[in-house]
């Protein structure tokens, strides 16, 4: 089956331009537009013409990025005016293609997908882009420098590479993305209802979560660069820091890089503190959409979070539709069909418990 919707991604990916065709892809395949549809949405989690949507957004910021005029790009994409391009645009990102173009921010990138993997299609190069960053950046790796990683995993890589010039840098060892959080950020009552939601003792919560983020309690440092991926997974843990340093009232600068879980290129954007707080309440705490404009990385993140939240969501359905596989096939074909949720392992077996129970 796999090798089937594969054949329907390639031709889809041949065809982004211009207007897309269920009939044609249909024709090519050799089945009904009808089966055509069904199979890959049960395959991708996906609607073919959501997919086809996302990559053609996608695909031409990089358009945007290098001057094209927005008209051209809409015609060049199919839509039938540069005002139907742009609700598109921002129905998806939460800015316009001319707002883009203006103050270029991180995306949540959304790449072709490819269902049959061989090998490692993880390309790291720490060393290299830390490197690049480091000669045009030199006083982010001074000693009043603090980084902040999203998770053990990535500061385990830094500190083995030893990277990081005379900066310091901690893991943020959570998952914000599930189970209920309060205010304020990391206070006893924080504490206690993070670790009942981890099925986790209050102490080893302190001795995973807690005590990596001493520097950050303690210490005061001109400037705070957040080490963060595009998912949904580690924007909700980057919201969380933001929040909480704004609720320390910290005043020193705040840079976010921001990189892809595939390949580590870094896309770095300085951040201004003042409304995360607030966001941070509205969408973690009462699972509401931000009454402001975000990155759109954050932004896009947010939207996927909140659907989730629905009880026939698109990985529920996923894992309702392919209920003869075992736990440990569905949550590899879930960690490769929903790369922009990010989750791990752990979030996807308690999904798969909660539905299989249902």
């Amino acid at each position: 089956m796999n090798d089937y919707i594969q054949s329907m991604i390639e031709w889809v990916e041949e065809h982004l331009t211009g207007t897309f065709s269920l009939d044609a892809l249909a024709k090519y395949i050799g089945y009904s537009p009808y089966y055509c549809s069904f199979k890959f949405h049960q395959a991708t989690g996906i609607s073919i013409r959501r997919y086809v949507l996302l990559r053609k957004l996608y695909l031409s910021i990089e358009d945007l990025a290098n001057g094209r005029k927005v008209i051209d790009i809409a015609i060049h994409y199919g839509y039938s005016s540069q005002e139907a391009y742009s609700r598109a645009f921002k129905s998806v990102f939460g800015v316009s293609p001319g707002e883009l173009q203006i103050n270029q921010k991180p995306v949540q990138s959304y790449a072709k997908l490819i269902l049959i993997r061989e090998g490692d299609v993880h390309n790291m190069n720490f060393k290299e882009e830390v490197t690049q960053l480091q000669s045009r950046k030199a006083e982010l790796f001074d000693a009043d420098v603090l980084n902040i990683l999203n998770g053990q995993s990535l500061y385990d890589e830094f500190h083995s590479n030893k990277i990081m010039g005379n900066s310091d840098y901690v893991p943020f060892n959570e998952a914000m993305c599930v189970h209920p959080a309060s205010k304020p950020i990391f206070d006893d009552r924080f504490i206690q209802l993070r670790a009942d939601g981890h099925q986790s003792s209050v102490e080893s919560y302190k001795k995973i979560v807690i005590k990596p983020l001493e520097p950050l309690f303690q210490n005061h440092y001109n400037y705070i660069v957040l080490w963060f991926g595009e998912d949904v997974f580690c924007q909700m843990n980057l919201l969380t820091v933001l929040a909480y340093l704004e609720q320390s009232n910290y005043k020193g600068k705040v840079f976010l890089n921001s990189f892809r879980d595939d390949e580590f290129k870094v896309n770095q954007t300085e951040l201004f503190l003042g409304s995360y707080l607030n966001v941070y309440e509205e969408v973690l705490l009462h699972q509401q959409k931000p009454s402001i404009e975000l990155l759109p990385v954050m932004y896009q993140a947010i939207e996927l979070h909140l659907s989730m939240l629905a009880e026939d969501n698109s990985v529920t359905k996923y894992i309702k539709d392919h209920a003869h596989l075992s736990q440990t096939e569905l949550v590899r074909q879930l960690i490769s069909v929903f790369p922009t949720l990010g989750y791990g392992d752990l979030q996807y077996i308690e999904i798969i418990r909660q539905v299989r129970k249902a």
